[in-house]
């Protein structure tokens, strides 16, 4: 799916939408691809003159992914919030111009907590490695 798409069911909006395509594969797994652009808000102070991606951009991306796992629960109106990040290693730097490949899979969904293994990429290499935990909750307002 497309971003368009994405938005139809995901609460994030630009500068924070942190995918331009997502896919859902069988047996409790999805992938998605972001594109890291010269002009992200984030990479203004991070840093400046040698911008760099920040890892929690990359633990972000990874996070959104996993929203795709759960796109139906998106859908009536609830949203996927970080309650744990664990075992998170960072083992590359990601520059503006680079294409992140994300890809997650659900290790465990108990009531509305869900737990995701995931990793970012550029190409073969590993940028982020981690566990998360979300927690999906109705939509205040």
């Amino acid at each position: 799916m497309n971003q368009q798409e994405i938005k139809e069911f995901m609460p994030h909006r630009p500068p924070m939408l942190l995918l331009d395509e997502a896919h859902l594969l069988d047996a409790g797994q999805a992938r998605g691809a972001y594109r890291v652009q010269e002009d992200e808000i984030f990479l203004q102070g991070h840093f400046p003159g040698n911008p760099i991606m920040p890892g929690v951009m990359l633990c972000e991306m990874i996070a959104q992914t996993a929203g795709i796992l759960v796109k139906d629960e998106l859908q009536k109106g609830r949203t996927p919030l970080f309650v744990g990040i664990e075992r998170v290693r960072f083992r590359r730097m990601v520059k503006p111009g680079e294409t992140v490949q994300t890809a997650c899979r659900l290790l465990r969904a108990a009531g509305s907590l869900i737990r995701i293994a995931g990793e970012a990429r550029v190409g073969d290499e590993l940028c982020c490695q981690g566990e998360f935990l979300l927690m999906l909750t109705p939509q205040e307002g």
